[in-house]
């Protein structure tokens, strides 16, 4: 099967502009965008994202040049620029000619306006359309619009709603993200008004994934009551599956959580290798634009110390499991190259059947 090409109704605008061969984007992960799955998603015709929040500099370039030997197509770098080394990393992303730059909390103008200086096309994820005013105001080309069915930090509004409402405002692209993961749901995002859809736990279940086995049969085996939002894993409202960990969490006292925060925190420096005092600054802006307590910014620093015990580690127990809605009706773990392209087959049958009414449905 052939990819959409110019003319067709799924080669949309959001093809054009970052150079991708379907609509579709391979959001940037934390442990689990890693070059061989954003090679992967992109040689596919997808447009990924690599994942670069809490990974030291020299091993974000390491990251963006082994991408680079996997792949010849565009692909982006997802950052937090409110993170230490941020400034480096955005340097990183211009010397290496990346197409896009991801972001979602505490925007940088200043970071924002040097990346559309040199050509970077900015992607920033968010959760509510004031965020989305906000973002394009900052200079935003893309803006990735996640519905509380989505995965990690989410809102409270779910994808269709706040999709609808996003582009009743502007007509800058926008992307829809939280619950797709086929073509039937391409096809209703761009009738919403989307450019195209981004997917995190689609890919997180594909076979590419780095996310090892004992892991990913947490996510196959979760039911939709078994993925919630909790504010336990740090401060901030989060979807997650259930796992030992976040009942561990709920059932714990302040003091045992701001050891386990502490703990992690120290962690985080040595992974990340920043100093305390850079650590110390970053941890102020995240408080800043987030409005967190104390209490709040200290268990920040759980997220990707806990993420990467079930992510990287392979330890579904004491790690924890983000992930969005789709999950509970997941049980594979196709190629990328076969999902892209079962994708748009259904997105293609499904165009021809709404063309058609007397086309039954294919699940008819």
């Amino acid at each position: 099967m052939s990819l959409p090409t110019p003319g067709h109704p799924l080669h949309t605008r959001l093809c054009e502009l970052l150079g991708a061969k379907a609509p579709i984007i391979q959001t940037g992960m934390g442990w689990v965008a890693t070059p061989e799955l954003v090679a992967a998603a992109c040689n596919a015709g997808a447009f990924g994202f690599l994942a670069a929040a809490a990974l030291p500099v020299p091993e974000v370039a390491r990251r963006i040049e082994r991408t680079q030997q996997l792949t010849s197509r565009p692909f982006g770098v997802n950052f937090l620029m409110d993170a230490p080394g941020a400034e480096e990393v955005c340097e990183r992303i211009i010397a290496a000619g990346c197409r896009a730059a991801g972001y979602n909390r505490a925007p940088n103008p200043r970071l924002i306006e040097k990346l559309k200086a040199a050509g970077v096309l900015c992607v920033p994820t968010c959760g509510a359309p004031r965020h989305v005013e906000r973002a394009l105001e900052l200079g935003a080309d893309i803006v990735i619009v996640q519905g509380a069915e989505g995965g990690g930090h989410t809102g409270v509004i779910p994808t269709a709603l706040q999709l609808s409402a996003c582009v009743d405002k502007t007509r800058a692209p926008l992307v829809a993200a939280g619950g797709f993961r086929d073509g039937r749901g391409l096809v209703a995002a761009l009738a919403l008004g989307a450019v195209g859809i981004a997917m995190g736990t689609r890919f997180l279940m594909s076979a590419e994934s780095p996310v090892p086995e004992r892991t990913l049969e947490r996510y196959r085996r979760a039911g939709f009551g078994d993925i919630i939002v909790s504010n336990e894993i740090d401060g901030l409202p989060q979807r997650v599956i259930v796992n030992e960990l976040v009942r561990k969490l709920e059932a714990a006292g302040p003091v045992q959580r701001w050891w386990l925060a502490a703990r992690n925190a120290l962690l985080f420096r040595r992974v990340t290798g920043v100093g305390v005092a850079e650590l110390l600054r970053a941890g102020l802006a995240l408080g800043r634009n987030e409005r967190l307590s104390r209490a709040q910014l200290l268990m920040a620093a759980n997220a990707p110390i806990l993420a990467r015990r079930a992510m990287n580690e392979g330890d579904p127990v004491a790690g924890y499991l983000p992930s969005g809605s789709v999950a509970g009706v997941l049980d594979d773990r196709p190629s990328c190259a076969a999902l892209i392209e079962r994708i748009i087959e259904e997105a293609e049958a499904t165009l021809h059947r709404l063309q058609s009414p007397s086309t039954p449905s294919p699940n008819a």
